[in-house]
Parts: structure tokens; C-alpha cells; sequence
């Protein structure tokens, strides 16, 4: 432990009865700007010390309120459904129990039924909470269309039509299914390796349709309290209801539809609770009218046979790293408004792209501008390509064959 410096030791003052007046004057006037240094240096101290007793009573509250966060048990989400003479009932989100309960006295006359409440494990009510959940619900509606087109995605033609009838035509055009005799599919998934396109695609449909779209990822449905996944799921779903014709799009759907397992976890428990709750909101499709839904997946292999069944997600689409034309496609899309040099063809270096994902080769084209501007020039050449490429190998510490090619 670090010790405090010592204090300066006020000067004394002696005076020697054979001096002078003016020789007393003198010797009184340095001790006197000897006293006003010394309690200067001392005022600086005590500042200092204030300083740092402010910092440390800071820090010893933060610890405190850490403390009794740690000290604290779980709170779970229920509804109060009814007030009776008896007490309250409420229903616990997620298993639906209902039980009969007392308000605390502070409490009394602030809960209504209907009022959102936490309770603890012996199912006392702790705290009214505030109706927070549908905002956060209207906070995912996409207000301004994204600026993605269908012109903007390479590489994916046949994954593009895919989603467009499953989405659009049932949107715009619902007459042709009526004719045919047959329901619009359900629901689209889109999987595949991460920097295909799956979120790009959900963003052109977005600025295509009319429909109000709402956007979201599965991450967002894991919550703090046990049951408000699940009453996050039914708010965006009458959200959508409310705003019809509606979008879903779920990014990174793996998040609460993996595969369940016998894990006692409440942790595990709670994302199969919300994963319930998804798959039951996706089984009233046909009754909550034109309403569709877009998820998207890295982790194919992890989500429940569940969620995959028809009904559900009519159609699984794979959305794969593009082929050379593809990758072709996508480099022409990420260098339209670059000034190219007269050596570059796009189709050759594309060739030489083999498992580059989309968002690889849009990297790519960038890091070669970046080249060029090192370089003071305007105009990107093959080499600034060919380095860019051995620049993000480098950062991959992933050994991909150069451009080695020549013309």
C-alpha cells in the first residue's frame, strides 16, 4: 500500500533582537511569503484529496449497486388477469400458470388487470412494469425503404426469383394463387454461408413492396426476464397483424430455434419457451392474412426439425458462394462507380475468386480503391487488385492462390 507524501512543515520564524528594524521588516516579510507558499501547497493537497475521496465514493456506490444486482434474485414476467376480493391472479408468461397472489401493500391500487408485473419465486409481485415490450416491437418496423435494389445482388438469380414468389406475388398479385387453386407458401428461409446475400435479398424486398416490413433478429428475442421473448414474439406478430400487408424478417433465426435438448437450464428453457411462442404465431398464418415471413440462417444445421416442417417454412432456399459468373456479376455491381484502369477485367480477376463470398468480393473492391488512393492515383488498377487480395488473405491468415495471371 502506497503511502500519502508527507506534509510541508510551516516555517518558523526567529528574529534576532540585535537586528535592525529594517532587518526585522525583511525577515518578517519572507516568512510571510514562505507561509502564503506553504498553505498554497497545502489548499492544493486538500483539492486533491477531495479529488480522490469523490472518485472512490463513486466507485464504492458502483460496487454497492453491483453488489445487490448480484444479491438479487431472478424476476419472472407474468399478466395480471383479475382482481378478486381473494387477491390477484396471475398468469406466468411462458408456462401459462396461473396463480392467486397478494399485492403488496405499496402496490395497492397501482395494479390493474391486464398490467405486465414481475414476480418472484414465490410468485409475489415485486413491480409493476411498464408497457415497453410493444415499443420495442414498433421500433423494428422499417420506416424508410433500404436502398438495396434487386440490381444490387449478383450471383443469386435463382434464389432471387425464388423469394419474390413466395413474397411479392402472394403480396401484390394474390388473384393468381386464387386461380390456381392453390395457398401462397408460408414462409422463406434463407440459408447459407455468411456474406451470400440472405440479409441483402430481405433488404430489396423491403424497397420493392408496399407491405410494411419488420425487421429483427433472433438475438433480440433472448430477454432479461423469463417470459418476454415469448411476449415479444406476440407483439410483433399483431404488430404485423395491425399493419397488414406485413414482412417479417427474422435474421439469425438460430438464436431461439435451435435444436431442443434436455438441458434444465432456465437460460435453455427460455428460448424454447420463445421458439414455442414463434412456432405458434407461425401456425396462425392463414388466419392473420397477408402476413409473410423471411428467416435467415448461417447455422442451417442447428435449427429444430420444428421450425423446418411445411406450413411453416414452405421453402428452403440455399443461397450458396456464387459461381464465377456470379462472382462476375457481383464485381461489375461493386466497381460501377469505380474509375477502372484499362487493364482490369472484372471477368478474369472474378475467375480467380473461388469460395470469395459476396461481401468477400465487395471487401476486395474496396481495399483495391484503398491501393490506389495510397498511391495518389484515381484510377484502380489490376495490381491494386492483385495486392488487395493478398491483403485480405493476409488478414484471414488464409492461404487463396494469387492473381497470377497475365495479359
Amino acid at each position: 500500500m502506497s503511502r500519502s507524501p508527507s506534509l510541508p512543515e510551516r516555517p518558523h520564524l526567529d528574529l534576532d533582537p540585535e537586528m535592525s528594524d529594517g532587518e526585522r521588516l525583511s525577515a518578517i516579510r519572507q516568512h510571510y511569503e514562505r507561509m502564503r507558499s506553504v498553505n498554497q501547497e497545502l489548499d492544493e493537497r486538500l483539492d486533491e484529496a477531495e479529488g480522490e475521496t469523490t472518485a472512490l465514493k463513486e466507485e464504492v456506490d458502483q460496487l454497492k449497486r453491483r453488489n445487490d444486482t448480484l444479491k438479487s434474485s431472478s424476476l419472472y414476467i407474468a399478466t395480471v388477469e383479475e382482481r378478486t376480493e381473494d387477491g390477484v391472479i396471475i398468469k406466468q408468461h411462458g408456462n401459462n400458470q396461473e396463480v392467486l397472489t397478494e399485492v403488496s401493500p405499496r402496490l395497492e391500487g397501482e395494479v390493474e388487470a391486464g398490467d405486465r408485473v414481475a414476480i418472484n419465486d414465490s410468485f409475489a409481485i415485486q413491480t409493476r412494469l411498464a408497457d415497453e415490450t410493444d415499443a420495442r416491437a414498433q421500433a423494428m418496423e422499417v420506416d424508410a425503404s433500404p436502398d438495396v435494389t434487386y440490381d444490387d445482388i449478383g450471383g443469386i438469380d435463382d434464389q432471387v426469383r425464388e423469394v419474390r414468389e413466395a413474397v411479392e406475388d402472394p403480396l401484390e398479385n394474390p388473384e393468381m394463387f386464387r386461380d390456381v387453386g392453390i395457398d401462397p407458401p408460408a414462409g422463406v428461409l434463407l440459408h447459407g454461408p455468411p456474406g451470400t446475400g440472405k440479409t441483402m435479398l430481405a433488404k430489396a424486398v423491403a424497397n420493392h413492396t408496399d407491405a410494411t416490413f419488420i425487421k429483427m433478429a433472433g438475438s433480440e428475442l433472448v430477454r432479461k426476464f423469463i417470459g418476454e421473448g415469448s411476449r415479444l414474439v406476440r407483439d410483433l406478430f399483431e404488430l404485423a397483424h395491425e399493419r397488414e400487408p406485413a414482412v417479417i424478417f427474422i435474421d439469425e433465426i438460430d438464436a431461439v430455434a435451435s435444436k431442443r435438448t434436455d438441458s434444465k437450464t432456465s437460460g435453455d428453457a427460455e428460448v424454447q419457451r420463445t421458439m414455442m411462442q414463434l412456432l405458434n404465431e407461425m401456425d396462425g398464418f392463414d388466419e392473420r392474412g397477408e402476413i409473410r415471413i423471411i428467416a435467415a440462417t448461417n447455422r442451417f444445421d442447428m435449427l429444430d426439425e420444428a421450425i423446418l416442417r411445411p406450413g411453416r417454412f414452405d421453402r428452403l432456399i440455399e443461397v450458396p458462394h456464387p459461381n464465377a459468373e456470379g462472382r462476375t456479376r457481383i464485381l461489375d455491381i461493386h466497381t460501377r462507380d469505380m474509375r477502372l484502369a484499362e487493364d482490369v477485367d472484372t471477368t478474369a480477376i472474378a475467375s480467380d475468386l473461388e469460395g470469395y463470398s459476396g461481401a468477400d468480393i465487395a471487401s476486395l473492391a474496396t481495399e483495391a480503391g484503398m491501393f490506389a488512393i495510397r498511391d495518389g492515383r484515381t484510377a484502380v488498377s489490376h495490381a491494386d487488385f492483385v495486392d488487395a487480395k493478398q491483403k485480405l488473405s493476409e488478414d484471414d491468415s488464409v492461404e487463396i492462390p494469387g492473381l497470377d495471371y497475365q495479359y
